[in-house]
């Protein structure tokens, strides 16, 4: 359990310290934006790899009984939330998380359906993760990324407001929402090229089949179908 508190602190340290504003210019200054997003990025996956690690060894407290239908909570969930990782990292997104840094006037369809695209995907990652995994370890985990995801989403408003100033951050969010799809039902946003969200979806699709029959239990010793009986 030792561990597990450890790397928990530190995998929140690690994503409390770098995006202050002060911190996060010195190192963009050091590293470049693009530098600074694939360092914080490999960084984030290293933490969040021995969290999983230190919480598969740390004490069992069971606090409900497991049931075939939770594991579908994940199957169904994960391929959107790596559609959202995906196409939210490989797109230009001045108002948010992204692997390329764009100041445009006009947003990509991955941005335009949600601002936060990469933070949705850890969102439903660890949302879906917990009803299969009914043990106090796992809930603080998994319930700990979901509030520190809508967390970082209210942080990211906030710093791109100031990068961009008030009236460029107005007219860019205009044609696109928080809540996924919510700009396209208000008749905000439109889709113009669909391109890029064939593929990223393409690629989701095939890393979560692979992951769920072969990935999950390479990488964490855990086969997510067995409950299932496939």
């Amino acid at each position: 359990m030792i561990e597990f508190v450890a790397a928990l602190v530190i995998f929140l340290a690690a994503h409390v310290l770098p995006p202050l504003p002060p911190v996060r210019a010195r190192l963009i200054g050091m590293l470049g934006h693009r530098g600074y997003v694939v360092g914080y990025s490999v960084l984030s996956l290293a933490l969040i790899a021995w969290v999983i690690a230190a919480a598969l060894r740390a004490p069992f407290i069971p606090l409900w009984p497991a049931q075939a239908w939770q594991v579908l909570v994940p199957l169904v969930a994960m391929p959107f939330a790596a559609w959202f990782l995906i196409g939210g990292l490989a797109e230009p997104n001045p108002l948010s998380i992204s692997m390329r840094r764009d100041e445009g006037a006009r947003l990509g369809p991955m941005t335009a359906i949600t601002r936060h695209p990469v933070l949705w995907g850890f969102l439903l990652w660890a949302a879906s993760h917990i009803p299969p995994n009914g043990n106090l370890v796992a809930v603080v985990l998994f319930g700990g990324i979901v509030v520190f995801a809508l967390l970082g989403m209210a942080r990211s408003d906030a710093r791109a407001r100031r990068r961009l100033g008030d009236i460029k951050w107005r007219q860019l969010v205009t044609s696109t929402s928080v809540i996924p799809f919510a700009a396209f039902a208000a008749g905000r946003a439109h889709l113009t090229n669909l391109l890029p969200l064939v593929v990223s979806g393409g690629a989701a699709l095939l890393a979560t089949a692979w992951f769920a029959l072969e990935g999950h239990t390479l990488f964490l010793g855990i086969d997510p179908l067995a409950r299932l009986g496939l």
